[in-house]
């Protein structure tokens, strides 16, 4: 569980997580040129920064990307998920995370969040596609950012 992402708001996180992602920005566009100077601008320590810097990205990383996050209803049987990946691999979908639920009742819902950015088709034509993969029950969009 250590390497899970989550996508918190920045107004929740820990003051020294906010000044890390400051100095991380600041090196970054040139304004800085050692952590020295992006962490006194900022006003953390070193030790902070190091701490968190390979931890904690701005969601801005996304820019350019269309990301999509679809939810499904999969049957619990092995390859159901596999054929779904491979199917959204095919059409130029980059999977960025996945979540599974337990299945009950010989079902699991699946969500996931994809980078929509090179798919072959577009997003309701691939989502139409889905729902027609063997063991797919249901699949809607939940969310989308351009």
């Amino acid at each position: 569980m250590d390497d899970e992402f989550v996508l918190v708001q920045r107004h929740v996180l820990p003051d020294a997580i906010q000044r890390t992602l400051q100095a991380k920005k600041l090196l970054e566009s040139g304004e800085v040129t050692t952590v020295q100077e992006a962490v006194l601008q900022v006003g953390i320590s070193r030790s902070s920064f190091y701490k968190y810097k390979d931890s904690v990205f701005p969601f801005s990383i996304m820019d350019g990307k269309k990301i999509i996050t679809i939810s499904m209803l999969l049957e619990h049987r092995a390859g159901v998920l596999s054929n779904v990946l491979r199917f959204l691999a095919n059409e130029g979908a980059n999977v960025l995370t996945i979540n599974q639920t337990i299945p009950l009742q010989g079902e699991a819902t699946v969500s996931m969040s994809v980078d929509a950015t090179h798919m072959k088709q577009n997003v309701n034509r691939v989502i139409d596609n889905l729902k027609k993969l063997d063991g797919v029950s249901r699949t809607v969009v939940v969310g989308s950012e351009d």
